[in-house]
């Protein structure tokens, strides 16, 4: 036999080399691709936007890549809704996680003690919950970490000082108890435990930090809190001290007092609900939380006996689509309810329903036509499904009462996000959230004119942006301006409003690319649009930015909350600069809303791609 040629076996063995690690490195990025696209099929959201038929992750909106494979994956509130799934592991290149401002939810996978290379680690905003789990603390690159505004529990393990390389810490937010163990953590600049549930003192080491990173926690004490003058021990004096005579004497006038008063309320109350039995009418409710039954007592109180009328000739509730039917007009109208507002084309209530589903209903009012004309908009806005658009899941229609129910989306309107109350307590919106919501609204109006050239909303603006959990936006009272009368339209959404529209039920598109750029307008500058609030005096908007624009102090322009985000200056102000367009006096000078979503779209990814910090 002959003897194998000894001189070539280097020669073969790079070779071999070379090919396997070809087919390894090929085979890492494929790993990470498939690693995503479980990502993508088990929560969802924007990412289903990902041409999932790139064989290449790398230009997938929120991914990017160094040496073929994924080192960074960013995508914040993109509505990903669900547990994370096993194999986000996978991605063992990792250096940047973002999946913040989501509604994710569950326990984190124990894949995640894979990602050695992470540098940046972001899931505040979601659900998570239970400890935080130990191989957590094997993430030895960590430099970054935010677990705030979730549900994570248990103590905070000295583990923590294994991550030596943490410049920051943020926890607040959660449900974490116990005490706060000593943290050696020499490059530590930001840290924040506010809003838990942790008792005890403050380590020394962390003394000198500022009390506004431990508020919120009822039973921790000592600098830079209130001091704990012993009552860790329970041995000194001032916590065994005895009541004096005059404190004893105090307590029970107190006690006394407060139930004289609770006897009057009680008193007072029973006689109201006699009188109101004996004939008495209900008050009617502008807004927020009315009793139970309040949506018959309140505003329905017709309702229920037209709509037995209407039941008499075969009237009920019409749904769309395949949809099991599981509640009735009967099921709708003995629901609890309450007032979500009163808009344009009529009052928007939350019901209640008894199998525990809430539905939005909204009651029209001035509307005056036939039921052949009303059932054709509602077939037509019934059947236009966008994930941007509040779904109509059913209608009633009888000669006096017209009811549209639809999906409840439970974080209100963008008009309350924006002005609301702005004190303490309130939770800003970032550009992040403001710049998606752009998208989503501009999104959901192209995909309306997508349906003809005479299709129009009719009535854009902020108290008609409903939000989901996720700050995801959804567009609501689609298409309905075709019901309005010129005398049921009220002059508050004349903010919104082209200056060539005249008659309200006949808007063309160009004027709702006028509306949105004023919405636009609202969110940068945190600015309601003339009168378009009742308890606020608004301004002119396009005419005020106008204005400042042309005297170059642009950056007077934006709402104070956004200009802490001084990374996307630049992003601001090309955002304005589409709205500006959108809000120019001549129609044809707009650009369409195709235009417009595609100029927001690409400055939204661009944002994202370009973030530096992610916080």
């Amino acid at each position: 036999m002959k003897p194998p040629n000894l001189a070539l076996t280097p020669l073969f063995l790079v070779l071999l080399c070379a090919f396997f690690l070809g087919f390894t490195a090929g085979d890492d990025l494929a790993s990470d691709r498939e690693a995503l696209l479980a990502f993508r099929a088990a929560v969802g959201g924007r990412s289903t936007l990902w041409n999932v038929t790139e064989t290449n992750p790398c230009s997938w909106s929120g991914v990017k890549c160094l040496s073929d494979r994924v080192t960074e994956l960013r995508v914040p509130g993109w509505g990903l809704n669900g547990p994370l799934p096993l194999g986000l592991g996978n991605l063992t290149q990792l250096q940047a996680l973002s999946l913040r401002e989501n509604a994710l939810f569950g326990e984190l996978p124990p894949d995640f003690g894979n990602l050695v290379n992470l540098v940046g680690l972001y899931l505040q905003g979601n659900r998570f919950e239970g400890p935080i789990p130990e191989f957590m603390f094997g993430l030895k690159s960590l430099q970054r970490l935010d677990l705030s505004q979730n549900k994570f529990s248990g103590e905070i393990s000295p583990g923590f000082n294994k991550l030596s390389n943490l410049v920051s810490l943020h926890l607040e937010e959660n449900q974490l108890n116990g005490s706060i163990p000593e943290l050696d953590l020499p490059a530590l600049g930001q840290f924040n435990v506010s809003y838990n549930r942790l008792k005890g003192s403050v380590p020394g080491k962390l003394s000198g930090w500022p009390a506004e990173i431990f508020v919120g926690n009822l039973q921790l004490c000592g600098k830079p809190l209130t001091d704990c003058n012993g009552t860790e021990s329970g041995s000194g004096s001032g916590s065994k001290k005895k009541l004096s005579g005059g404190a004893i004497a105090g307590i029970v006038i107190g006690c006394l007092v407060g139930f004289c008063l609770i006897v009057v309320v009680l008193y007072f109350l029973c006689g109201r609900k006699k009188k109101g039995e004996q004939g008495g009418a209900p008050r009617n409710v502008e807004a927020g939380a009315v009793p139970k039954r309040s949506l018959e007592a309140e505003s329905l109180s017709g309702v229920y006996s037209t709509a037995q009328k209407g039941n008499a000739n075969g009237k009920n509730l019409v749904f769309f689509g395949n949809v099991v039917k599981v509640f009735d007009l009967e099921d709708l109208l003995r629901a609890s309810a309450e007032v979500l507002g009163k808009g344009t084309f009529g009052t928007a209530y939350k019901a209640a329903l008894e199998m525990g589903v809430s539905m939005a209903v909204k009651r029209l009012k001035e509307v005056n036509v036939s039921e052949k004309e009303f059932k054709e908009k509602m077939d037509e806005i019934g059947h236009m499904e966008h994930v941007n658009l509040v779904p109509l899941r059913a209608y009633y229609y009888s000669r006096d009462e017209k009811l549209l129910v639809h999906d409840y989306m439970p974080m209100g309107s963008l008009s309350a996000l924006l002005h609301g109350t702005r004190g303490s307590g309130r939770t800003p919106l970032n550009w992040e959230t403001r710049s998606g919501i752009a998208v989503g609204v501009a999104r959901a109006i192209t995909y309306l004119h997508s349906h003809g050239p005479t299709i129009s909303h009719g009535n854009i603006k902020s108290s008609n942006i409903l939000l989901t959990s996720s700050y995801e936006a959804c567009v609501s009272d689609c298409c309905l301006a075709h019901f309005a009368s010129p005398t049921s339209t009220p002059n508050r959404i004349s903010g919104y409003r082209a200056p060539e529209v005249t008659d309200t039920n006949k808007v063309t598109q160009k004027a709702d690319v006028y509306s949105f750029g004023v919405l636009l307008l609202e969110m940068l500058t945190g600015k309601p649009p003339t009168q378009a609030l009742l308890t606020e005096e608004g301004v002119d908007l396009p005419r005020w930015v106008h204005s400042v624009v042309k005297e170059e102090w642009t950056v007077e322009v934006f709402d104070l909350e956004l200009l802490r985000y001084q990374n996307v200056e630049e992003e601001m102000v090309q955002l304005l600069q589409i709205a500006l367009e959108c809000t120019v006096e001549y129609p044809d000078k707009r650009p369409s809303m195709a235009e417009v979503t595609s100029q927001i779209e690409e400055l939204y990814n661009a944002s994202l791609k370009n973030g530096l910090d992610d916080n």
